[in-house]
């Protein structure tokens, strides 16, 4: 079967690719891997990821895209150009048509940037959709209905908070802020309290596997190894689940104050729809636990996690996808 037509969640720490009548058929990490004197791609995605903090000076291993949007240009083709292949297998016989999520809070330059990288890519023609209308598709909500709708897609570079109504966003508010602030936060918290450094790959691992938005009395435990700080030597460490609630706090407080600002910016009568329906989280970082319960209890609104929430925006690509000229009000395109 020919590909001729791809969607593409083009996030900061995961790509993912929807394909029409076959689903998600992609999902690798943002990540490549150059070689630093010639400059050359080396390994792009799951192959690229495994080589992170094992690699000589000679290779370099990093995400291209920042916060949402691109930093690195050729690294992004590179990668895009990779997908593309991958979707498309052996027989790419046609250039075919992308649409790529972004971030509803990137500039007309971004947007420009992401469509241009596309097209160099080997895409025939490329559009691009604001992210929370895509995921709030995804999550099942009826976005083109004259009721309010709000949507917080929390990813690794940015989170995104909007209310939609009549398939179009009334007010939003975007943080860079997400899944790797926290992975941070967690990283510098151990190398403060326990004296251990611990690379990214770590930190994310303690927060998927006993990861919380606040503290419970029960908690978990997950054993890391890292590297001592005074003696310089492997060290194993047991870190509980309150102490990463304690560590990734701060983060959480600045994607709850952009929801309150949200809030505050909505009007009356949306107020209303959303108080009786409740807030939808999707993104990988409302996989957190008890994230919802979080939001929910600090701002008095309901709260609720979409169903599948890593995969929301990838899926409402695809809708847009095989609707393109219904959505096509809030696409931007370029051929």
């Amino acid at each position: 079967m020919f590909v001729t037509k791809i969607a593409v969640d083009l996030g900061t720490c995961n790509c993912l690719v929807f394909v029409p009548k076959r689903g998600v058929v992609l999902q690798e990490p943002s990540v490549v891997a150059v070689t630093q004197p010639e400059n050359r791609i080396l390994a792009v995605g799951q192959e690229a990821k495994l080589m992170i903090g094992r690699t000589p000076d000679s290779i370099r291993v990093y995400r291209p895209l920042k916060d949402g949007v691109i930093a690195d240009y050729r690294a992004t083709q590179a990668m895009l150009r990779h997908f593309i292949r991958k979707a498309q297998g052996t027989f790419s016989l046609f250039r075919p048509e992308l649409v790529i999520s972004v971030p509803a809070g990137s500039t007309s330059t971004e947007r420009r940037a992401v469509i241009e990288a596309a097209i160099s890519s080997g895409a025939k023609v490329a559009f691009v959709a604001k992210e929370p209308i895509l995921a709030a598709i995804g999550a099942g909500i009826p976005i083109n209905s004259c009721q309010g709708n709000m949507i917080i897609d929390i990813g690794g570079g940015t989170s995104e908070i909007a209310v939609i109504s009549l398939g179009g966003i009334v007010t939003s508010h975007s943080v860079r802020v997400g899944g790797d602030r926290m992975d941070e936060a967690i990283a510098e918290y151990i190398k403060r309290e326990h004296n251990l450094a611990v690379g990214s790959q770590s930190a994310e691992e303690i927060k998927i596997r006993i990861g919380r938005a606040f503290p419970r009395k029960k908690e978990d435990f997950f054993e890391i190894r890292g590297r001592d700080l005074v003696s310089g030597l492997p060290r194993n460490i047991k870190v509980s689940s309150n102490e990463v609630a304690g560590a990734i706090k701060d983060v959480l407080n600045e994607i709850i104050t952009a929801v309150k600002l949200v809030l505050r910016d909505t009007p009356p009568e949306l107020s209303a729809d959303i108080m009786n329906k409740g807030m939808v989280l999707t993104g990988g970082g409302a996989l957190l636990r008890d994230i919802d319960t979080l939001v929910a209890r600090v701002t008095g609104v309901p709260c609720f996690r979409g169903e599948e929430p890593l995969l929301s925006v990838v899926k409402g690509t695809g809708v847009v996808l095989e609707n393109l000229e219904t959505y096509k009000k809030s696409l931007m395109s370029k051929k």
